[in-house]
């Protein structure tokens, strides 16, 4: 594909890497895209994996990895909040020509998850915690509570997150004020 031709030849770091991992995707007879500015590998149109670099490492990250065995323990969850994805990482070429078998082997299983239907059970918005002064701030001001729960559910968990990784009250407090503008917008946390 065109585009991730275009990627491979522009990336700095983790070449070689990329272009190892793109061949074994397309070896297990996935189709190649570009969703989210990296290569993309689907199977009948579903997303399996995704390779991405970073500053220390390169990775295959499984959409579903949740659900994979990960018989040779190397699925990683990049943040606790990442609820489905698990990465694969790797630190040089050789590593992935080392492990070739074992990543075909995750690839062919991420393949028979999407096969038969199998779907990650997502932590719903209600599960999420309500920080105390965000509680506070409802009782105060109604309208606020209304227009945040009127949000989508991701956006209200985009703010809960955003909220409560604050170690300190008043930190929380200075997030929650600033943020009334958006949430009266409709907009979540990362939206402009």
């Amino acid at each position: 594909m065109e585009k991730v031709d275009q990627y491979i030849e522009k990336i700095k770091n983790w070449k070689e890497e990329t272009i190892l991992l793109r061949e074994i995707c397309l070896k297990c007879g996935l189709e190649e895209d570009f969703k989210w500015m990296h290569p993309c590998y689907t199977f009948q149109g579903k997303n399996i994996v995704l390779i991405h670099g970073f500053k220390e490492y390169c990775a295959l990250l499984f959409h579903k990895g949740a659900l994979l065995n990960d018989a040779n323990n190397l699925l990683i969850q990049q943040t606790e909040n990442v609820q489905s994805a698990r990465q694969i990482r790797f630190i040089n070429e050789q590593e992935i020509i080392d492990l070739k078998a074992v990543i075909k082997a995750y690839v062919f299983e991420a393949i028979e998850v999407e096969k038969v239907g199998l779907e990650v059970k997502m932590k719903k918005t209600s599960e999420y915690e309500i920080p105390h002064e965000l509680e506070e701030t409802f009782k105060n001001n109604p309208e606020l509570e209304t227009a945040f729960f009127n949000l989508t559910p991701g956006r209200q968990k985009g703010y809960l997150l955003y909220f409560s990784q604050a170690k300190q009250s008043k930190t929380r407090i200075s997030r929650i004020d600033k943020a009334k503008p958006k949430i009266f917008e409709g907009k979540g946390h990362n939206e402009i």
